[in-house]
């Protein structure tokens, strides 16, 4: 009988007979899940760099997001288009955004540094979230931002002007009120299952001769042992017939006393794919992207791809483009003038055109209004009037 304690008798010495195909007892121990560290460079190269979901899931984001136009009004809208149409002369604006939004999926925070001459930002480029650190007073109000790399330096905020040489968005994180959480952070284990599977399939067609188990020898007197020579061309059989993907699935054939012991759980028993394209959903969940934009199935959420992206523009992308112009907005003012308004041009997605057609005619049914308040319920300025001269 086995014992979880220890036994108080000495140890009694077992002798293993030296032999390559001895019969086989073998216990296999389970281990601890490794996941992968959740800093922005091991989320990176994990979930960006080598996860097709995660991959797909922060360009549709970022990419939809930097194609939304932005309305300016005030004196100081001239200024501000001019200014973020330009970015820099190395790096475009669509570019820019497109990263400061990218930024944002993998770390839940992102940062636009302005480069200054004189007391006005003419340029602007974004910070890697992993080179910035605040600083704060006592009443953990952010005092400046130092950034890390080839020139460390800081950066520091005017709290008499309310100038602010960088602008940074955060998602919400309940535990730190200076810095955000990302979805990809809050799917990281999913992305870890994901990257996983894939491996174990890939060594499954590069290892499938030769999965997990033993072969055991019965002789037919017993106690018998496979002599060197016999072991050896057993050995070269196995790795010659029975490895690599051509091999996959081909029939092991035993003779003389030998028996295929299995030591692990089959494919089906793991059910692999099935736990890849839940963690797949995982991700998709995490980053607000309907899985069916993804390919993915088995998701019934919506009925057709038409509602399932209209469901992504207004429940992910326009809340990120609304607190993106908020921010601009807000960032700006102090810099070019107060009177500067950000918005997001929803006249500009495609996707949204037919809740527009819809809206213009149920506005252009209601005869009880004006064409002055048809416009105005629009968002639309009043009529130019054409002089006759």
């Amino acid at each position: 009988m086995l014992s979880m304690f220890k036994s108080s008798a000495a140890a009694v010495p077992i002798t293993v007979p030296e032999s390559k195909a001895a019969p086989l007892v073998a216990l296999e121990l389970s281990r601890r899940a490794a996941f992968t560290p959740t800093n922005y460079s091991g989320l990176s190269r994990e979930g960006f760099r080598r996860n097709p979901v995660v991959y797909r899931c922060v360009r549709l984001i970022s990419e939809a997001a930097a194609s939304v136009g932005l309305s300016y009004t005030g004196d100081s809208a001239p200024a501000a288009r001019t200014l973020l149409g330009s970015a820099s002369p190395l790096s475009p604006a669509g570019a820019l955004t497109e990263r400061f939004f990218g930024h944002l999926q993998i770390a839940g925070s992102a940062y636009i540094e302005a480069t200054l001459i004189g007391d006005r930002p003419v340029a602007l480029r974004t910070l890697r979230p992993d080179t910035v650190s605040l600083s704060a007073n006592t009443s953990g109000i952010v005092t400046g931002w130092r950034v890390d790399g080839a020139t460390p330096r800081t950066l520091r905020f005017d709290p008499a002007t309310l100038r602010s040489p960088v602008m940074a968005l955060h998602l919400f994180d309940p535990l730190d009120p200076h810095q955000g959480h990302g979805p990809l952070e809050a799917c990281a284990q999913a992305v870890d299952i994901h990257n996983e599977g894939a491996r174990w399939t890939k060594s499954l067609l590069d290892n499938s001769a030769r999965p997990s188990g033993a072969l055991v020898y019965n002789g037919p007197h017993g106690g018998e042992r496979l002599s060197d020579a016999q072991f050896e061309r057993l050995k070269g059989e196995l790795e010659a017939q029975h490895s690599g993907s051509r091999s996959a699935g081909r029939p092991l054939l035993l003779e003389g006393g030998l028996d295929w012991k299995s030591m692990s759980m089959s494919p089906h028993d793991m059910d692999f794919i099935e736990a890849r394209r839940e963690a797949a959903r995982e991700i998709a969940f995490a980053f607000g992207v309907p899985p069916m934009l993804l390919g993915i199935p088995g998701d019934n959420t919506y009925s057709n791809y038409r509602e399932a992206n209209l469901a992504f523009w207004r429940q992910t992308v326009l809340p990120l483009v609304n607190r993106y112009a908020c921010a601009l907005q807000g960032w700006l003012g102090p810099w070019l003038g107060e009177d500067l308004s950000i918005a997001a041009d929803l006249d500009s997605v495609p996707a949204l055109s037919s809740e527009r057609e819809g809206l213009w005619a149920r506005v252009g049914k209601a005869e009880f209004l004006t064409d002055a308040e048809r416009r105005e319920y629009l968002g639309l300025g009043p009529r130019a009037e054409i002089s006759d001269a």
